[in-house]
């Protein structure tokens, strides 16, 4: 019998939110890469858009400020994404995506305690 297997979906990465309705928001994505459910946003500033929070920075995406709760491809051009922006919600930790330079435990929990700002708060085991 094959084995089947699903990719990461939104239940993996989101265990409570208050009221959807709240939480959650529709936003742009920066062209240049596939965001992975998960994905660890910041916003840009200038733009307003939305791209993996680097470790550090200066157009303040630097600033964890989002979830991504599907999986977008944004390689080719600005796309549409729907993120949890605020809380009060809880995400698995370890469902979490971060970008290339967060790359240590300093560097996560920097993240964390940026979403947790936010309201958005990570917990292992959920």
């Amino acid at each position: 019998m094959p084995v089947l297997t699903e990719p990461p979906s939104m239940g993996d990465v989101l265990k409570y939110e208050v009221n959807p309705n709240y939480t959650r928001d529709v936003v742009t994505l920066l062209a240049g890469m596939p965001y992975p459910v998960g994905s660890v946003l910041g916003k840009i500033t200038a733009s307003s858009k939305y791209t993996l929070s680097p470790a550090t920075g200066a157009d303040g995406s630097q600033i964890a400020s989002a979830v991504l709760l599907y999986a977008v491809d944004a390689t080719l051009a600005d796309a549409t994404g729907i993120v949890l922006v605020r809380g009060p919600s809880i995400v698995s930790r370890a469902a979490l995506a971060y970008g290339a330079t967060v790359d240590d435990g300093t560097k996560i929990a920097a993240k964390l305690t940026q979403l947790a700002a936010v309201g958005i708060i990570a917990r292992d085991g959920v």
